[in-house]
């Protein structure tokens, strides 16, 4: 006997009911490897010989307010090193809540950001969107400042996306600019081209004039809006260009 067809039952076929998406957890020795990681990073940048570059009026505001931080996904590193520095050094009662993918890899990312005591905010465009955007909002309306990579989690590299002006124009927050140069680094093979920082190596931090979304913002002010962050954030490192890949070497006849 030949099933029906669910779409021509009408009202008798029940409404399906489509469960919360459940961000992946840690097991024991993923604990470990954020453990690990955590150390690492912070060794690896009090070697490093650093430079801060800041927009005045950025530096001014971000030391005032809370604000978004918008860095891109490669410079995921040193992120939080650059925010106990920058930030939480001259103003310790800060502190960062930031949006973490929903995936297994996320996992591990969140788990990082708890050992720097920042707050992991589960999400991204494709799982849990609305509620970690809504997450965001509630983080901000206890005065953390928040955190987004505007390309990630999957990009296309260093194009910033609506979520961060989306994000600015429901709390109010200016965005700030953020990059780093590193001179000493391995570049993974990703898409982004993630940047590992080497001991010792010289670190460049800058953030830009800040972006101010209006509350009243239409469509085509958001996009405008987007695209000067997009080009405020490679202004930042101008000569920043992934790294080329390596060409194979042709294979000799047999």
């Amino acid at each position: 006997m030949k099933e029906s067809d669910p779409a021509s039952q009408g009202s008798s076929n029940p409404a399906r009911i489509s469960t919360p998406v459940v961000p992946r957890q840690l097991k024991w020795h993923g604990q470990l490897a954020a453990w690990l990681v955590h150390r690492t990073l912070i060794g690896i940048a009090f070697s490093l010989r650093l430079r801060y570059q800041p927009n005045a009026a950025a530096d001014a505001l971000m030391l005032e307010r809370p604000v978004i931080f918008s860095i891109w996904h490669d410079r995921l590193a040193l992120a939080l090193p650059g925010y106990r520095r920058m930030v939480q050094g001259r103003r310790p009662n800060r502190r960062m809540a930031a949006l973490v993918s929903a995936s297994k890899d996320g996992a591990l990312v969140a788990r990082i950001l708890e050992h720097f005591s920042a707050v992991p905010i589960r999400g991204s465009t494709s799982r849990r969107g609305s509620q970690a955007l809504r997450e965001l909002v509630a983080q901000a309306k206890v005065g953390h400042d928040l955190a987004i990579t505007p390309d990630g989690p999957r990009g296309p590299r260093h194009q910033v996306q609506p979520g961060v002006i989306a994000l600015a124009q429901l709390t109010g927050y200016p965005i700030v600019p953020a990059n780093y140069e590193l001179h000493g680094k391995v570049c993974l093979r990703s898409w982004d081209r993630f940047q590992i920082p080497l001991p010792l190596a010289r670190w460049f931090v800058r953030v830009g004039n800040p972006v101010y979304v209006p509350e009243d913002a239409n469509e085509a002010q958001r996009e405008s809006l987007r695209q000067e962050l997009e080009r405020r954030m490679l202004d930042l490192v101008p000569n920043d260009v992934p790294p080329l890949e390596r060409k194979r070497r042709p294979r000799r006849p047999l």
